[in-house]
């Protein structure tokens, strides 16, 4: 998504505010000097002292963001630069909380949020440089977050894709070697079944004789019997 660029973060620096308290622009001034010396925490302590005692301080707050955003405090920062944007009533001030802002969500990967806010510093300010090479830089990275995105959704479709077939041959090959050990059990059954015994020709003539034997032996019992029965002597009557 062409070449990369360095995102440009204009720092601004204290704004002139005129007639405020002796013991507010001490603590400023304090919080200017470790600023400027990148002691950002000292900084930050100077600047809330200073809103201690003013605390609608448009300097002290602005400049507190600054102290925050140099701390990786990016929440915060955006958080105050946010409230300054929204009370201010000078253009140009709300167009630096603004594009501040941006910096600050920018840096906190909410890239979505940090276009608004340079949009709405350009309405603001529609000349600043500054703010339109941001604005452009956040909406490139956007872009490409989105690409990374739907490009992650294919590739997870596709495997998912390929899953399911791995899946399903895995169960074709199940089936084929279940009913492959089917069919091999019941020809093994089918084996081990007992066979009728086979007799002889020879053989099976002697069974035949010896029953036509046995068959004539009780025919001629029969014919004795009968005989008996005959030469009995009726009883005559007297």
């Amino acid at each position: 998504m062409g070449s990369t660029k360095t995102l440009v973060f204009l720092l601004l620096c204290v704004v002139p505010v005129s007639a405020f308290a002796q013991a507010e622009r001490k603590y400023i001034r304090e919080g200017n000097r470790y600023f400027e010396n990148k002691e950002y925490d000292n900084s930050e302590i100077s600047y809330r002292k200073a809103l201690g005692e003013k605390d609608n301080s448009f300097e002290a707050l602005f400049n507190l963001g600054d102290a925050l955003y140099k701390q990786a405090k990016f929440g915060e920062a955006a958080t105050e630069f946010n409230g300054l944007s929204q009370t201010g009533n000078d253009a140009l001030n709300r167009a630096r909380s603004f594009h501040n802002m941006g910096n600050s969500l920018l840096k906190a990967n909410k890239i979505e949020e940090s276009i608004n806010a340079y949009k709405n510093a350009l309405r603001n300010n529609p000349a600043d440089k500054e703010t339109k090479y941001n604005l452009s830089y956040a909406q490139d990275l956007l872009r490409q977050q989105q690409q990374q995105k739907e490009q992650d959704k294919n590739r997870e479709s596709d495997q998912d894709k390929q899953d399911q077939q791995s899946q399903q041959n895995e169960e074709e090959q199940d089936r084929e070697q279940q009913q492959q050990q089917s069919g091999e059990e019941e020809k093994q059954g089918q084996e081990q079944e007992p066979q009728p015994q086979q007799i002889s020709k020879e053989d099976a003539e002697r069974l035949l004789e010896a029953l036509a034997n046995d068959e004539k032996l009780l025919q001629e019992k029969l014919k004795k019997a009968q005989a008996r029965k005959k030469r009995v002597v009726a009883r005559k009557n007297w």
